[in-house]
C-alpha cells in the first residue's frame, strides 16, 4: 500500500463553519477538488441550500462560494494508507493539525464532521471550544439515508452557523 497525502485545506479568515471529511476517496485524489466523486452529495446539498447548481461549476467556482458564504473544508486525516475508497479500509492515518484551523480561522464558530469516520475524532476538534456537529455522510456508500433526509440534517446545522439561507 502507497502513502497517500491529502488535499489541503479550503479555508480562509471569512471561515465560520469547518466542514471535515475523513479522508478524499481515488477520485477526489484524482481530481485534485474535494467531493470530486460524481455520486458524492455534497455539492448537490449545498447547491439546494444556496440556490445555485453548484457541480455545473468549474471547481474554483464552487471554492469561491465555499469562502463567500463563510464554509471551510477540510479532512481530518492529511495522509494515510489506503487502497480504494472507503473509510474502513484507511490504514496508518495522520491526524491533521486542528489547532492551526483556528489560528487560520479567528470567525470560526463551529465544527460540521461529514460522516461517521470524521466524527470519530471529535474529541480533537472539540478542543477547539465551539460546537461540534455530526452530519450525515453525503458519500454514496451512505446509501441508507435519503438526499431529502441528508439535506435537512445539513441545512440545520448550516443555518445555525449563517452559511445557509
Amino acid at each position: 500500500m502507497s502513502r497517500l497525502q491529502g488535499l489541503p485545506p479550503v479555508l480562509d479568515v471569512r471561515t465560520r463553519l469547518l466542514v471535515l471529511g475523513s479522508f478524499p476517496g481515488v477520485a477526489s485524489l484524482r481530481a485534485q477538488q474535494y467531493y470530486g466523486h460524481p455520486q458524492n452529495q455534497f455539492w448537490k446539498i449545498l447547491g439546494t441550500l444556496w440556490g445555485v447548481d453548484l457541480k455545473a461549476l468549474p471547481y474554483e467556482a464552487r471554492v469561491a462560494a465555499l469562502h463567500e458564504h463563510g464554509l471551510g473544508v477540510w479532512d481530518v486525516y492529511g495522509a494515510c494508507e489506503r487502497e480504494g475508497s472507503l473509510d474502513a479500509d484507511i490504514r496508518h492515518a495522520e491526524l491533521n493539525d486542528f489547532a492551526w484551523v483556528q489560528r487560520q480561522c479567528p470567525l470560526l464558530e463551529g465544527i460540521a464532521h461529514n460522516g461517521g469516520e470524521s466524527y470519530r475524532h471529535s474529541k480533537h476538534t472539540s478542543s477547539l471550544g465551539v460546537p461540534v456537529y455530526k452530519l450525515p455522510s453525503t458519500s454514496p456508500a451512505n446509501a441508507g439515508w435519503s438526499f431529502e433526509r441528508k439535506l435537512s440534517a445539513w441545512a440545520e446545522v448550516l443555518r445555525l452557523h449563517a452559511v445557509a439561507l
